[in-house]
């Protein structure tokens, strides 16, 4: 009979984006509860040892992080399995250095380095907005926060900027058309676009439709749009690329001339 929470994950069941080895051994890092799922974060010890390279070995990132020198989201954690995910920022004080948690175009996390004012706040997705108790108005984001006493102006699928100091909103952009907006799910994962319209289909998944920069049209669920800033300009610095997906053919081209 099966007790309580799984506490182990096979490699070859770790998921595909923390592009680990199939034979480096048996197993992986299962990611601790957290704010982020399994399948859509990527734990403190993949990050520090697998993309960073300040470590060799899991051993070594434990030491690390018991030196309380890791920071997610401006608080330390001592925790090599934390779930880090999407929009996190990491601080290393040693380094002086600050990372931001986006996706790559081919929906793998992309470790983004940001200066020391952005590192100050992060964007967060409404996914509810409630009336708690004694009537006090409440807002929960992706992350699993809990902010009370929101702009009443702020509706579900709406973007605020939440600043880790004062622990408050101090800006929200509105889920509209002509803002421009990442994908963070589905086939499209790591496509940067600006929203073009939205369709409703009561009884199944509504549809948005986006345009990136190159005029490349694609469409997507809803649930997974998460816009980062008003009309064409991004609250957030986003990787090199700008989230433009390349046909196979233009990957190749590009690869080419690199080798010229």
């Amino acid at each position: 009979m099966v007790r309580g929470p799984k506490k182990h994950l096979k490699r070859l069941a770790a998921p595909k984006h923390w592009m680990l080895d199939k034979l480096s051994g048996t197993w992986a890092p299962k990611p601790s509860a957290g704010p982020h799922k399994t399948r859509e974060c990527l734990p403190l010890v993949v990050l520090l040892r697998n993309r960073l390279k300040y470590a060799l070995t899991s051993r070594e990132v434990t030491l690390i992080v018991m030196q309380r020198l890791i920071q997610v989201d401006k608080k330390v954690r001592t925790d090599a399995r934390y779930p880090a995910g999407f929009m996190d920022v990491i601080s290393i004080k040693e380094t002086g250095e600050n990372f931001r948690l986006l996706y790559d175009i081919k929906g793998r996390f992309n470790v983004h380095p940001i200066g020391e004012e952005e590192a100050k706040f992060k964007l967060c997705q409404v996914t509810k907005t409630y009336t708690g108790k004694k009537g006090i108005p409440c807002l929960t984001t992706h992350d699993g926060r809990t902010i009370r006493y929101p702009d009443p102006d702020i509706k579900t699928h709406d973007t605020v900027k939440y600043e880790f100091e004062s622990g408050k909103i101090v800006d929200f952009v509105h889920f509209d058309v002509g803002n421009i907006c990442m994908i963070t799910g589905g086939k499209n994962l790591g496509r940067i676009g600006v929203i073009e319209r939205k369709e409703k289909h009561p009884g199944s998944y509504d549809i948005v439709h986006i345009k990136d920069t190159k005029g490349n049209q694609f469409a997507t669920r809803l649930t997974n749009v998460f816009v980062i800033g008003n009309g064409t300009t991004s609250l957030v610095t986003v990787p090199k690329n700008k989230g433009v997906r390349l046909t196979v053919i233009e990957e190749r081209q590009n690869r080419l001339r690199k080798k010229k």
